[in-house]
């Protein structure tokens, strides 16, 4: 196979840019001999890269004074609110779009319910056609703000199913009848931006990663229990996939022998027991059954929730509570297995039922304990993820990937050039 130099000269660019800008991030002021050391790159570089940036719109020069009162000595500073990009959480019932500074600052955002979209061969009647409406006028809603000149310069949607992130193509969405859709295509076709489409679960767990409660690990699981149950894995701080992007389908491990029918065709499935459909429809058979809860009150007046199983558990309501036990039981086994597969640092938990922490983590650690090997239990922690009801995190967390890895940077710099 023929090496590009001229390609691989730009990419050492890239990745010289955006370690300098990374670093101008990361230290907040830093100065142009600061970062030479920092980045091991020459003065020269520093100063053609800084400049770059500067042009773009990106950074921008600060006077310190000298603390021995000398001449004032100049930083560097990244300029965030010039740059916003677009997020949304593509999910099974809802849209959510949501716009952020290039440091991450939520502006603004909104919620669309799916209830009623029907998929055809129409794209105007599609979810794809409800996306791309709603994501206009959102961004035009957005640009018309009196106090607002900042420039649109990324899309990101996440979604649950199946999605090559490379080719930002929607594998499969079974709940909207999505097969091979290049979404990232189509909304650069639409908007004019780079377009970045990941699985939700996966770009949480880098969102965990870069701003939550897996910031001091290398390792990590994000468990998602909603609708269905998925999992993000972050291995060396780097998110854990294959060749086609698909891993980490942690709700079609079998639990049950002689469990229910999943929608993969299986019985038993994790997804049949713990998602938050499955625990409701247990409570709501149990209930029918006759079993006193406190929950029969709930049900007359209004339709049965997980939030509301959770907090008649943590009132103390028996059946609630054996309910969410036998669900974190089964889903302990399903995290050893996790466990023993790629002993992680911490195990972060998100969904609901996390609402009701003091019944399910130690069901959830009983188990863990039972069946991982010992030798991964002793440093392992399991607690609650940081982004328990931010959807638009995940697009975040795209976002600054593209960042870190320079492509969105080199983007916005041609942009000026």
């Amino acid at each position: 196979m023929k090496i590009n130099p001229v390609a691989n000269i730009e990419s050492v660019k890239q990745a010289n840019t955006a370690s300098v800008y990374g670093l101008i991030d990361d230290n907040k002021l830093i100065s142009r001999m600061a970062l030479a050391k920092a980045s091991a790159l020459a003065p020269a570089s520093i100063t053609k890269i800084t400049r770059q940036l500067i042009a773009a719109g990106l950074i921008h020069e600060v006077e310190q004074q000298a603390s021995t009162g000398g001449r004032p000595a100049i930083s560097l500073t990244c300029e965030y609110d010039k740059f916003v990009f677009i997020s949304c959480k593509l999910g099974r019932n809802n849209l959510t779009i949501a716009c952020h500074n290039i440091a991450g600052e939520l502006l603004a955002t909104q919620r669309i319910s799916l209830s009623n979209t029907s998929e055809s061969d129409n794209q105007s009647n599609s979810v794809i056609g409800v996306l791309i409406s709603e994501m206009a006028q959102f961004i035009t809603a957005f640009n018309n703000q009196d106090d607002n000149d900042a420039k649109l310069v990324a899309i990101a949607v996440t979604s649950p199913g199946l999605i090559d992130r490379e080719s930002g193509t929607i594998v499969y969405l079974p709940k909207h009848n999505l097969t091979n859709v290049p979404l990232a295509s189509m909304l650069t076709a639409e908007f004019g931006v780079p377009c970045y489409i990941g699985n939700h679960t996966q770009s949480l767990a880098l969102a965990e990663l870069y701003f939550g409660a897996a910031q001091d690990c290398q390792d990590t699981v994000l468990l998602s229990v909603h609708d269905g149950v998925g999992a993000g894995i972050i291995n060396n701080r780097t998110i854990f996939t294959n060749f086609n992007n698909q891993v980490g389908e942690i709700g079609h491990i079998k639990v049950e022998q002689l469990g229910l029918k999943c929608h993969c065709g299986n019985h038993g499935c994790l997804e049949t027991v713990v998602s938050n459909d499955a625990i409701i429809k247990q409570v709501q058979n149990l209930l029918n059954e006759g079993h006193p809860s406190s929950l029969q009150a709930t049900t007359l007046s209004t339709e049965l929730s997980i939030e509301a199983i959770c907090s008649a558990a943590n009132a103390g309501d028996e059946l609630a509570i054996q309910v969410l036990q036998r669900a974190s039981k089964l889903l302990g086994q399903a995290i050893a297995i996790m466990v023993n597969l790629f002993n992680p640092q911490k195990l972060l938990l998100k969904g609901e039922i996390a609402a009701a922490k003091n019944i399910v983590f130690p069901s959830i650690k009983q188990s863990v304990q039972q069946q991982a090997l010992p030798s991964f239990l002793p440093e392992l922690i399991i607690e609650e993820a940081e982004f328990q009801n931010a959807p638009s995190m995940a697009g975040v967390a795209l976002v600054r990937k593209a960042l870190q890895e320079g492509n969105l940077l080199n983007h916005i710099i041609q942009q000026v050039s």
